[in-house]
């Protein structure tokens, strides 16, 4: 293949170029196979646990949990006995600025959100208005495909 059979509609860039020319390009175009191939298998396992075997994610995310707790509360009682070290977990903290600076992103974010959405809502940009509509009719369209859990899960 020549150089100008790898562009897209006749463009200047190529469709790896397009789509960020990163990871996440070679995984879409099969580059870097052993990724690709390993992101399908992973989705097909946590499809066939979700889906087939009626667990839900949340009941999953509880039982690792669970399981996590109860090997850090035998291995901290076990060092007790034989006079070993504790299982090393680090103190866990958030600061006052974090918290501040995540809550600052999100209100900044929102009222974006809610501006735009304004904007839309007085027809001040029909541009925008279309990009929305033809999301939501995607978004739709994907949803009639398919219900909301095997969506989420993959």
């Amino acid at each position: 293949m020549t150089s100008s059979d790898r562009l897209l509609f006749n463009r200047q860039a190529t469709v790896h170029h397009l789509l960020g020319a990163g990871l996440f390009a070679d995984v879409i175009l099969w580059r870097d196979k052993n990724v690709t191939i390993t992101i399908l298998i992973i989705t097909l396992a946590s499809w066939m646990m979700f889906e087939k075997s009626d667990y839900t994610l949340l009941s999953y995310v509880s039982n690792v949990l669970l399981l996590l707790l109860t090997i850090l509360f035998l291995w901290a009682k076990s060092a007790q006995i034989l006079n070993r070290p504790t299982p090393p977990i680090p103190h866990l903290q958030l600061s006052e600025e974090t918290v501040s600076e995540v809550a600052t992103i999100i209100r900044d974010r929102t009222n974006m959100l809610l501006s735009v959405s304004y904007d839309i809502a007085l027809g001040k940009d029909p541009k925008m208005f279309l990009k929305v509509a033809a999301y939501l009719v995607l978004i739709s369209v994907i949803g009639s495909l398919t219900d909301f859990r095997t969506l989420c899960y993959t």
